[in-house]
């Protein structure tokens, strides 16, 4: 191995360890030199072979186009993945769905300047009356919808067609299917996963974020599941916090600084009050904001 540099793309991390790919293709295990340098997949960065030690070393994180931010519990950002141009919002009936986790990915995506796409999978299982509402009125609110079933083949094209060309990433609940997506639209995905995706007991389970090459062009990045999730506060939009109901009317309130809760003269009031913005929806922008409140506060103690 000799001493060398040359960039290359994060395409999993996990620990402080990750596989970078370079640009003539080759795949390579790395780390990070020093604590300063901070990784995730979708990472540009520029390496560096240490011939002496047999290791490959990440020195530098080149400018990210976009990330994808959540927050930790002292309100500082924590990246999850970067250089992004569609976030895929992953919802199923089963687990059932939990929309408000949905609305912080959206907000999220909306507040960073990424697409987003709302992909109900597991769709050959009865949906709610309630679920298929709440999916109709994202669609009013110009969110788009893609329903896919693993088990009956159906829609995979339709999301493959969705990503061609974007680097997306597939994000949301445990047990949606993530992974089953990728292994159906991704050729080799599961033997490109190996061991990083296993538990004790062998079963798949993600716990590291792995990007894949596309069939059609593009890259998709599959995520660990999770339980709830929590924006990043300082990349939230403040007066909106990414909901588009409320930007569409915060410029019609009398305050700038409106928080839309109890203010006088609140254009989004006055739109709850009148039924254009979804009640579910408002509630889901209320918890949020006081996330917002509290996350901003424990910022730096």
């Amino acid at each position: 191995m000799p001493d060398t540099a040359f960039e290359a793309t994060v395409i999993a991390a996990f620990g402080r360890h990750v596989l970078v790919r370079d640009t003539a293709g080759a795949v390579h295990k790395a780390r990070p030199f020093g604590r300063s340098v901070a990784l995730v997949c979708g990472d540009l960065v520029r390496c560096e072979a240490d011939a002496r030690h047999r290791e490959t070393h990440v020195v530098e994180t080149l400018p990210r186009r976009s990330a994808l931010y959540r927050s930790s519990r002292r309100g500082s950002s924590e990246a999850i993945c970067a250089n992004l141009s569609l976030l895929l919002v992953v919802c199923a009936p089963r687990p059932q769905a939990d929309l408000f986790v949905v609305d912080r990915y959206l907000a999220a995506a909306a507040s960073a300047g990424i697409g987003a796409l709302i992909v109900l999978n597991k769709s050959d299982l009865a949906v709610e009356p309630e679920l298929r509402s709440d999916l109709e009125g994202y669609a009013r609110l110009g969110l788009s919808t893609l329903e896919c079933s693993v088990r009956e083949s159906r829609g995979l094209d339709a999301l493959i067609d969705a990503c061609s060309g974007e680097t997306a990433v597939l994000v949301g609940q445990s047990g949606v299917g993530k992974s089953s997506l990728v292994r159906q639209i991704v050729p080799g995905a599961e033997a490109e996963t190996g061991e990083l995706d296993r538990d004790a007991e062998g079963r798949h389970t993600t716990t590291a974020s792995r990007l894949y090459d596309l069939p059609g062009g593009g890259h998709l990045i599959d995520s660990p599941g999770v339980r709830d999730f929590a924006p990043a506060v300082d990349r939230l939009e403040p007066r909106s916090l990414g909901f588009v109901e409320v930007d569409q009317r915060a410029g019609g309130c009398r305050f700038l600084d409106c928080r839309h809760l109890r203010e006088p003269a609140c254009a989004v009031l006055a739109a709850v009050e009148r039924e254009e913005i979804a009640p579910r929806r408002y509630e889901s922008y209320k918890r949020l904001r006081r996330v917002y409140d509290e996350l901003t506060a424990n910022r730096g103690k």
